[in-house]
């Protein structure tokens, strides 16, 4: 529907980021990736649908393709758009390529260094143009500057504290929008970069509007307060979504990046055994939490992967082993020495099979599913308690020091290529000596996946790298390291009154084309 220039816009968004320094530990919420890191830092590359599969497509920050010498060693030349400028009108340059390298291949404090430890160096033979020498080769190149770090203005942020400039939010920008405030605790403001040399904004502001209470949401939707809502599937929301929205129209997407998974502390017992894991994973029945908490919007099977539907080719279907079962249950809490009590739990040397399950407080759909898991193991002997707390303390610290036994939590895809290393990999455990950073947050570290999942991230024959990562699926299944549950499906709701091409993209959520945005006639 054609939309007209100018207007704005109140969105609501259902977390408030912990911080806006993208490569720091700080920065693990989606929804500061939504809606401050997608609309202004420029990328190498986007997901884009190719012959119905999502496949990474070079932007308009390039010239042209980059181009890929398999070596030894590997290189990739980036020729850089020469349209392509900060919004200061300063060019974005092989400067910044190489200042985002080191920041995160040497920075501290950063969250995920995957990928830019392969890195040996970068050359800038001129301003636009970088090339990348790595150490080992490296097949995810495409998700470097690109999937969950973007590119850096090296003339703004060079010998310079990046942390203090950046963490609480920034002026410039290299993409269509541009921060204009960040009020803590109430919203965030963007307005049009008009030195954006592609599509610039049809709107003159978008405001999001922090609303952490799903219930508060919809009431603000349903009175106008609230243009549009990209809200986490609670059974009232889907209740009310099925029922019908005055002057509304939504999508509902399954096909996302999201996995929610129970997560099991691999090191902190009794997780640390991985007879106990397997256990409790035959104590759950999965199909049954998700056709609760999804079967209204068609979506009953669970996740047998611990790849996501956008890298799904590489996924196998190995945690389907994991069905209800009360006597492999027993032969195995049996086997390990283990009794139940007069109270129906099991008992092993005066410890009972007691443990805590945490997530973040107020997510109505996360506590019934806790509900359930209670439910669940107590029927199978284990005695579930909860221990929820807020969203930021939960990412901020409980979870990087693994201050936690079993946890839910979502593992986001942000890219069409796999890249299992980066959650599953010893080396990407958060500890003291590494500043807690890291996305390993289970502590996993199953003999042999390394391995694995190094030959995944370095095999660049396709063929090949599908097969090493359907490996690497098998050993995370075969020792319980985890239990997918499932994958959350994607829900994007808006008034009539917004126009254009509205669509969810399962990569970059559903704000990823916000530029097209605009109010109808």
């Amino acid at each position: 529907m054609p939309v007209r220039q100018g207007g704005s816009i109140v969105i609501g968004a259902e977390q408030e980021p912990d911080c806006t320094d993208w490569i720091a530990s700080c920065a693990g919420s989606i929804w500061g990736t939504f809606i401050m890191d997608i609309p202004t830092i420029p990328r190498v590359f986007e997901p884009k649908k190719v012959n119905g599969a999502w496949t990474p497509v070079a932007t308009n920050v390039m010239a042209s393709e980059p181009e890929l010498t398999a070596g030894p060693p590997q290189k990739i030349t980036y020729r850089i758009n020469p349209d392509a400028v900060w919004s200061d009108g300063q060019p974005i340059t092989s400067a910044d390529f190489e200042y985002t390298t080191l920041a995160i291949r040497d920075g501290k404090d950063v969250l995920n260094r995957t990928g830019y430890s392969h890195i040996a160096k970068v050359d800038t033979p001129d301003p636009k143009t970088a090339v990348v020498t790595f150490s080992t080769p490296y097949a995810n190149w495409k998700g470097l500057f690109s999937d969950s770090s973007g590119l850096l203005p090296s003339h703004l942020l060079a010998d310079k504290d990046r942390s203090a400039l950046m963490k609480d939010g920034y002026s410039w920008s290299g993409g269509p929008w541009k921060i204009e405030s960040w009020t803590k605790g109430a919203s965030v403001v963007l307005v049009p970069n008009e030195k954006y040399w592609g599509e610039k904004p049809k709107l003159d502001k978008v405001t999001f509007q922090f609303t952490a209470d799903t219930a508060a949401a919809f009431q603000a939707f349903k009175t106008g307060q609230l243009d549009a809502l990209y809200p986490t599937p609670q059974l009232d929301s889907i209740d009310q979504i099925l029922s019908g929205l005055p002057n509304a129209d939504s999508i509902v997407d399954p096909e996302s990046g999201n996995l929610e998974a129970v997560w099991f502390n691999n090191t902190k017992p009794p997780f640390d055994s991985a007879t106990f894991r397997q256990a409790v994973s035959y104590a759950l029945d999965r199909k049954a939490i998700v056709t609760r908490l999804y079967g209204a919007l068609g979506v009953t099977e669970p996740a047998q992967s611990a790849h996501t539907p956008l890298v799904g080719r590489y996924g196998g279907t190995d945690f389907a082993q994991y069905t209800p079962d009360l006597g492999k249950v027993g032969t195995l809490m049996q086997g390990d020495g283990w009794a139940k009590g007069s109270d129906g739990i099991w008992a092993k040397a005066g410890t009972r099979a007691k443990f805590t399950v945490s997530t973040m407080t107020g997510n109505k759909r996360r506590e019934l599913t806790e509900q359930i898991l209670q439910e669940q193991l107590r029927t199978a002997g284990f005695e579930l308690t909860i221990d929820n707390t807020s969203a930021g303390d939960l990412f901020a610290s409980k979870l990087p020091k693994g201050d936690f036994q079993m946890g839910l939590w979502t593992l986001v895809d942000t890219f069409p290529q796999p890249s299992l290393e980066a959650s599953f990999s010893s080396s990407a455990i958060p500890t003291a000596d590494n500043g807690y950073s890291g996305l390993n947050m289970s502590r996993i570290d199953v003999p042999g996946l390394d391995q694995v999942l190094d030959t995944a991230a370095s095999t660049l024959e396709e063929d090949k790298r599908i097969e090493v990562s359907r490996q690497a699926d098998k050993l995370l299944a075969d020792s319980a390291a985890l239990l997918p549950l499932d994958v959350i499906p994607n829900i994007l709701l808006w008034n009539r009154k917004i126009g254009g091409p509205l669509a969810i993209d399962p990569a970059r959520g559903p704000f990823w084309n916000l530029a097209q945005w605009g109010l109808v006639g």
